[in-house]
């Protein structure tokens, strides 16, 4: 980060976990509509079962058939909560052996409403279940960082492949995050870890990227001993590749 070298070592992470409290929030904020017309969708689901249920004229086998539905529905929506809830408050600075495969799908309950609402399909290909030593809710920031950008770089909607495998020889687990996107074009795919720069243009709105994003996820994967890279097309799409220790790192090693 800029001016960086002039704070201490303390002072610079609380700057990193402050912009990344910042960014989580506003992550929070990009996906809450869709979220909420998701939850919108369940409870009229479970409205309608619960009047179905309450009819006289209701025989047993529906009326277990409603509340199967209302339970399910109900279920669900525990979960979407639960999910955001964890996410917006996810401060914990604790590592522990995660299965990367049930973080991505943890994130997808975030992210798949937004996704589909901008005709978006995912495509999951899953090979084994690799473990890394994270620190949960930084992993998952970054994880519904570059799903973000990967659906704002598909303006008309695409195909979105997230993979998930280890790879015995590096004795790295991979989280592949492709897209089907405009790609980003090589004199810009040096410069985008870096800090405040952005390819993003302003939307509607008037809000672009603030540039800190892949700059700050670079840090992110580093403190973990991990690395991150990019491989993009022009009007072809991106691929990110995130690479995890499968074990915890020794300091020094």
């Amino acid at each position: 980060m800029i001016g960086e070298e002039m704070l201490t070592a303390s002072e610079a992470d609380q700057l990193r976990q402050q912009l990344l409290r910042a960014q989580r929030l506003s992550s929070v904020g990009t996906l809450a509509s869709s979220v909420a017309h998701e939850f919108n969708n369940i409870l009229t689901t479970i409205i309608n079962y619960a009047k179905l249920g309450l009819k006289p004229e209701c025989n047993e086998a529906s009326r277990l058939q409603a509340l199967e539905k209302i339970l399910k529905g109900s279920q669900r929506a525990a979960t979407i909560i639960n999910s955001m809830l964890g996410f917006a408050r996810g401060n914990s600075m604790q590592r522990e052996t995660i299965d990367l495969v049930a973080l991505v799908e943890e994130v997808l309950v975030l992210t798949d409403k937004d996704l589909s609402k901008h005709q978006v399909h995912v495509e999951k290909r899953f090979v084994g279940r690799p473990t890394a030593p994270v620190i949960r809710g930084q992993i998952e920031q970054i994880l519904i960082n570059l799903i973000i950008n990967a659906r704002q770089a598909m303006p008309r909607g695409g195909r979105l492949v997230l993979e998930v495998r280890d790879n015995p020889q590096t004795r790295m687990a991979e989280v592949t995050i492709a897209d089907t996107g405009v790609g980003i074009p090589p004199e810009q795919l040096r410069l985008i870890f870096e800090a405040f720069y952005t390819t993003k243009q302003p939307d509607e709105n008037g809000h672009g990227g603030s540039g800190l994003g892949l700059s700050v996820c670079r840090q992110i994967i580093e403190q973990h001993h991990g690395r991150i890279r990019v491989e993009s097309v022009v009007g072809k799409g991106s691929k990110f590749i995130v690479k995890l220790p499968l074990k915890e790192v020794e300091r020094g090693e």
